[in-house]
């Protein structure tokens, strides 16, 4: 037994049994739409995974503990709550202690996952490392921890906002292969094209049988598996970049500098998108738990450690 494990019976019994589950974060929880929207979103990414043969467990911190499968209560809690801080990698022993509420991001879930033996996780898009990151050293913690957690996170690619071509050449140098399903290029969130090549896979039992023996002649490193928002669903890449771009000369008029380049830069784009960004933020969730179902019922049908 973990001290810092509370598993559902649901997660427990299906990891047990080496039945597909998929981790999922309780960040989006908290960052997303108003109340009681931000529940139901949640509980319908779990729907997509349940849909597609796997077990979802949503992952947050509560009462000193991790909770691995969080109940719609839980859920419920998380959504109407005030101030509920953000935890990464980094924060989870400090939230942990402090025995709080913790909405884990993709760091701050990836870890807790592994420790359940739960072997794929779903979230619409990784960080990376930031625009203009050569002045500022700002990366993604996300980037650290797929270095040291043998999981596969599916993901719609990296964010719009980030440095695409950085990030995956971080990747590389890190030794955490992407693989791109149906798609030649790595996707941006809600822009389902980019300039950065990856690997690509068509079948989703190729996806894990690759992943599998990655992990078996590299160790402990996470395998990105990326998959583009649906089509209909996508936004227009060469007006997503025109509006960061027009926002990086106004964040330098303004003064903006190191990390609170990112966080201006989003609000240039809901600005610019007209609220669209949010739609599509809700298609790539939906999206990429679909495709994250499916790869762990291909994971858990070939041979492996877990």
């Amino acid at each position: 037994m973990d001290p810092l494990l509370a598993v559902s019976e649901e997660v427990r019994t299906a990891v047990a049994e080496r039945r597909p589950v998929v981790a999922l974060e309780s960040s989006l929880i908290v960052n997303g739409p108003a109340y009681p929207a931000n529940a139901e979103l949640s509980l319908d990414i779990e729907k997509a995974v349940r849909d597609r043969g796997a077990v979802p467990a949503t992952i947050g911190i509560a009462d000193g503990e991790f909770v691995v499968g969080m109940d719609a209560d839980l859920i419920d809690r998380f959504a109407s709550a005030k101030s509920i801080p953000k935890v990464s990698a980094r924060d989870l022993g400090t939230v942990l202690a402090g025995g709080g509420l913790g909405a884990t991001t993709v760091a701050g879930t990836v870890v807790p996952a592994v420790r359940a033996s739960i072997a794929v996780f779903s979230t619409a898009g990784i960080g990376g490392v930031h625009r203009r990151a050569q002045e500022t050293f700002d990366v993604s913690a996300d980037l650290q921890q797929f270095t040291r957690s043998r999981i596969t996170v599916v993901c719609a690619g990296a964010k719009s906002i980030l440095d695409l071509r950085l990030t995956a050449e971080y990747l590389e140098t890190a030794g955490v292969p992407v693989l791109g399903y149906r798609t030649d290029t790595l996707p941006a969130f809600y822009v389902r094209e980019s300039e950065v090549p990856v690997s690509r896979v068509d079948n989703l039992t190729v996806a894990a049988r690759a992943t599998r023996l990655h992990w078996e002649v590299n160790g402990d490193r996470s395998v990105l598996l990326t998959a583009p928002i649906d089509e209909q669903d996508a936004l227009d890449g060469d007006e997503i970049e025109r509006a960061i771009q027009a926002a990086l000369v106004e964040a330098d008029r303004a003064g903006v500098r190191g990390n609170a380049i990112s966080p201006f830069l989003m609000r240039a784009l809901t600005e610019v998108t007209a609220g669209r960004s949010a739609a599509a933020t809700r298609a790539v969730l939906l999206s990429t738990a679909r495709v994250a179902g499916e790869f762990a019922v291909a994971l858990a049908a070939t041979p492996g450690e877990r």
